[in-house]
């Protein structure tokens, strides 16, 4: 039986090295084990399975003997933006493309006597993914972007009494960001043909990102269980990110601007710039992640029935901005690649959530929850790039355990408020005192988790 599952994780772990490290999801990914999911996410005061680790690690003290969790959340978002302003109809409703993700999760939790447990997670609580037309009208601000972490998170928790414990744990964070617009610039492009005048072109350069780095967070957590009720608190520490990597520059595409656009072929201009514009570049970021604090009650109303509520106060207001710095060595006059200042200006925000569950017999557990996740992000700063949006999100599971061996899924639908974005006023879309750019973002999502567990 040992063997088995020692089989069954060391493939788990090879499908986490070998797919995960590809996909991003949200900002904050919060489902990260499928019994916590089937009730809304509200696990703070209840932490009675290795994801604890992950929810509150003071709760790993009262698991006995070694007990693994493993799993993944799949997650079906489905965008779409409204650009009612822009003349060309084609564009005026454009859908993001169609994407899945599968954040994935590991944990393992021993006890090593009456008072002490260790225990070690691997999860992804942070990351975001949006994929739009290459060609829509948008792309001067992005037009794909994902970006992941992957915690590898060891921790300590310490049962103070029969009633009350403490936990603590340190996680080592590796980041990757995938990052692709289109820059655009207007340029005298003469000197290229040669002419003897000035000639003036709209050139249109994608550029791709793809960066990675490293940073420590800490985290901790303590739980009081009484005779039918706990309670709970959780912290996640903020930390910092240094992003380095390289960019790829593709072949640029030409439009040349009236007078001289029905004498000069745009082909040979774009193939001589092609010739000058180097094909990479350098660049490097920084981001800083929020703290979360937690707390949870439950109550046992009876032996079969559960009520948890749980108030996640997250502090987005240290994304308050971040500078792309660009390192591209241009040979064409007039022309650079120059840093990039985004402001992000967000603020702190609650995350409200409710479950229920139900043990129809001593295997069965029927689960369900509601959660409300207040958006931090301003609409000034909202654009393609991550175009959040208040949501309410309903769940629904069910467990099944029998001897060693647990098995938990659950299904989560979330519904995204619309919202109105000048996409942050782009120049080139200000057309007559109007903003071309202005849209309409609406969006939903389906997850679907699954967990395994097991006790050695």
């Amino acid at each position: 039986m040992k063997k088995s599952i020692l089989l069954t994780v060391l493939c788990f772990l090879f499908f986490l090295g070998t797919s995960l490290l590809s996909h991003g999801s949200g900002f904050l990914i919060y489902e990260h084990g499928a019994a916590a999911m089937g009730m809304g996410g509200a696990f703070v005061a209840l932490a009675n399975n290795p994801t604890a680790i992950f929810h509150n690690p003071a709760g790993i003290a009262w698991l006995e003997g070694t007990q693994i969790s493993f799993g993944t959340t799949l997650i079906r978002p489905q965008n779409s933006l409204s650009l009612s302003n822009w003349p060309d109809p084609t564009y005026q409703n454009v859908d993001g493309e169609s994407q899945w993700f599968y954040p994935s999760s590991f944990y393992i939790s021993h006890k090593i006597n009456d008072r002490i447990a260790a225990g070690f997670g691997f999860f992804s609580p942070y990351g975001l993914g949006t994929k739009w037309p290459k060609d829509y009208p948008l792309k001067y601000i992005a037009y794909s972007d994902d970006m992941a972490t992957f915690f590898f998170n060891p921790t300590l928790a310490y049962k103070v009494n029969e009633n009350f414990s403490v936990g603590i744990g340190v996680s080592y964070v590796y980041a990757t960001i995938d990052f692709k617009l289109v820059e655009l610039e207007a340029l005298d492009v003469g000197p290229l043909i040669p002419m003897p005048f000035s000639i003036l072109a709209l050139v249109d350069i994608p550029v791709a990102l793809e960066a990675s780095g490293s940073g420590w967070g800490l985290n901790a957590g303590a739980l009081y269980r009484g005779d039918n009720f706990s309670i709970g608190f959780n912290w996640r520490g903020g930390f910092e990110i240094d992003f380095e990597g390289d960019l790829d520059l593709e072949n640029p595409q030409v439009q040349i601007l009236p007078p001289y656009d029905q004498m000069i072929p745009a082909g040979p201009v774009a193939q001589a710039m092609a010739q000058i514009l180097p094909n990479e570049g350098k660049a490097s970021t920084s981001f800083k992640f929020p703290h979360i604090l937690g707390v949870g009650a439950a109550f046992n109303l009876s032996e079969s029935l559960i009520l948890s509520a749980d108030i996640h106060y997250i502090l987005w207001s240290s994304f308050d901005k971040y500078v792309v710095n660009v390192d591209v060595p241009i040979a064409v006059s007039g022309f650079e690649f120059k840093d990039k200042e985004v402001n992000e200006d967000w603020e702190d925000s609650f995350i409200f959530r409710g479950g229920i569950q139900y043990l129809v017999n001593e295997s069965l557990a029927l689960r369900a929850g509601i959660l409300y996740d207040q958006t931090p992000q301003p609409v000034e700063s909202m654009d393609p790039v991550l175009p959040d949006a208040a949501r309410w999100g309903f769940t629904g599971g069910i467990g099944y355990s029998t001897g060693n061996f647990s098995i938990d899924v659950a299904y989560q639908y979330e519904l995204f408020d619309e919202r109105t974005s000048p996409n942050r006023n782009i120049p080139i879309y200000m057309v007559s005192g109007m903003n071309l750019g202005e849209g309409t973002y609406s969006a939903k999502a389906h997850l679907f988790g699954i967990s395994l567990g097991f006790r050695l």
